[in-house]
């Protein structure tokens, strides 16, 4: 039996969902909830990683250190990830994740840009750390691409390798595509973290792990940018259903998703229009919250906001651009 770990990024990912405003209580009692539900490794910070708190993300809640120690307490056989991208997070901001019981790092960059995160690959290496290596937005970039930015990763001595659909704009085959031609480049096991702007969350991560993958995220209810991710519950049933094995009880993943995570919802984690443009213009998938506060500042429709932003093939770090988009569009 082939066998899938899972990471749930409930706590990363999720945290865009929430305004990044989870409790470090909240996040002691989902993350309780996973561990005992099997869930091999979960993923915890502000939702753009390590040191995302700030005035152009959005602050959360709680100090990182307050989120990590409210975990790692509960935790007695999940593995503790944080996600860092290089130029939001820090050297120093590891080395307290670190400290504080994190053992794996993911370290997210552009899909054409893994060499900005060498050092932070060799970091880990050296606190002890899992590393893996993590794609964004990998829908902007041919196989040949990603195969030269992945083994650029292996050579810095990643742990894996993740190929990234940050926008939810992939269909299964360019899934398949991606994920084949990676296994096919390197030795380190390959992840999928996909979106679900276009419906396609779980078809996209059964079809990478029918393509190679061995590693899969989700989010428990889908909690997520946009429209959200691959829901955790559902991924671990199809997974069980198609004889793959996740170590993840379907029955008590189903109740953390049901009776711990869903009360916490600020809102229903749908398709709505502008996610759905989000898919379909390819543009990154954090950018919502941010488009929707500059459509009713500037009374220009969303949507057009985000299909701009995609048409200009921006990404993550260029938030600011929403603003200049969203006047300009009120101008026209």
């Amino acid at each position: 039996m082939k066998k899938v770990r899972i990471i749930d990024t409930t706590l990363r990912d999720g945290m865009h969902a929430v305004s990044h405003q989870f409790t470090p209580e909240d996040m002691a009692e989902i993350a309780k909830a996973l561990d005992d539900a099997g869930v091999d490794t979960i993923e915890v910070s502000h939702g753009d990683g390590l040191g995302g708190s700030s005035f152009q993300y959005g602050f959360a809640k709680a100090k990182e250190e307050e989120y990590l120690e409210a975990v790692s307490k509960v935790l007695t056989k999940t593995k503790l990830a944080v996600l860092l991208l290089p130029g939001i997070g820090t050297e120093k901001d590891l080395e307290k994740a670190a400290k504080n019981g994190a053992t794996v790092v993911r370290v997210a960059t552009h899909v054409t840009e893994a060499d900005i995160g060498e050092q932070h690959i060799k970091m880990a290496k050296k606190l002890g750390m899992e590393a893996i290596g993590f794609l964004m937005m990998t829908h902007m970039a041919s196989a040949e691409k990603i195969v030269e930015q992945a083994k650029l990763f292996e050579s810095y001595g990643a742990d894996a390798v993740f190929v990234t659909d940050s926008a939810g704009a992939m269909a299964s085959s360019e899934v398949k595509e991606r994920i084949e031609a990676v296994k096919k480049a390197i030795s380190l096991p390959i992840g999928h973290h996909s979106h679900n702007n276009l419906g396609l969350s779980i078809a996209n991560s059964l079809a990478a792990v029918e393509a190679g993958a061995e590693i899969i995220d989700g989010t428990c209810k889908g909690l997520g940018a946009a429209a959200g991710n691959a829901m955790t519950e559902v991924l671990t049933t199809v997974f069980k259903k198609m004889g793959y094995e996740t170590g993840i009880d379907f029955y008590k993943i189903m109740d953390a998703a049901d009776d711990v995570v869903a009360p916490k919802l600020h809102r229903p984690q749908v398709i709505t229009r502008e996610a759905l443009s989000i898919g379909y213009a390819g543009t990154y998938g954090s950018f919502l919250l941010h488009s929707l506060r500059a459509a009713e500042k500037f009374n220009v429709d969303a949507r057009d906001i985000l299909i701009e932003m995609g048409r200009r093939k921006t990404v993550g770090g260029q938030e600011d651009m929403i603003i200049d988009v969203a006047y300009e569009l009120s101008h026209q």
